[in-house]
């Protein structure tokens, strides 16, 4: 007979491949991400202030623009379920936790987060952050096709905006204190980043 324990499978990082039905069976004290498979683990510290700041503060921005609108924005811990074919939890295995992202297509909304691409991400750089994590994320945000990935780092009060076109990101230029920044996937969102970066 099948024990309950039984059926919660501890996920290692970096070896074997998962899907998110085993996601969903894990019971863990810490977040965790999938990517094509591979488990990351979130540090166990929790954010820095800095990385709060930055994120209440996008949060409001995007809160504020997209009242009464279709476009919903949602802050971490919200599970994104990027599948490359079937939705079928079985055979979907990245599941990501962006620090924000921003959703205009309520068909992609469930009561477990989001499946298919946001519209928007946003990642807030911070030092415990993988490089390994962050260029498989990059990936698989291009080749799910998320519109717009934004990269704030924000210890050097800089923020890299990469636009899908073609199927493939176009990276912008640095943008820092005295830009104003648009969205392409949010037409008529600006953002001035002395408002965001001059708060810290």
């Amino acid at each position: 007979m099948e024990k309950p324990q039984d059926k919660v499978k501890e996920p290692i990082v970096g070896y074997g491949h998962y899907s998110y039905a085993d996601y969903l069976s894990w019971q863990l004290d810490e977040m965790v991400e999938l990517i094509r498979g591979k488990v990351f683990r979130h540090a166990a510290a929790a954010p820095r202030r800095i990385h709060q700041e930055v994120s209440m503060i996008l949060a409001n921005r995007f809160y504020e623009f997209l009242k009464e609108k279709t476009c919903k924005v949602y802050p971490a811990p919200f599970d994104v379920r990027l599948p490359l074919a079937s939705r079928r939890h079985e055979d979907i295995d990245t599941v990501v936790q962006p620090d924000l992202c921003v959703v205009c297509d309520p068909k992609k909304l469930d009561e477990l987060g989001c499946v298919g691409a946001p519209d928007l991400i946003v990642e807030i750089l911070s030092p415990g952050n993988n490089k390994k994590e962050l260029q498989l994320k990059y990936e698989v945000y291009e080749a799910s096709g998320v519109n717009e990935y934004w990269l704030v780092h924000p210890d050097e009060r800089t923020l890299l905006i990469y636009t899908l076109e073609g199927g493939k990101y176009r990276p912008s230029r640095i943008f820092t204190f005295g830009d104003r920044v648009r969205s392409q996937a949010l037409p008529g969102f600006e953002l001035d980043l002395d408002e965001v970066f001059g708060e810290l």
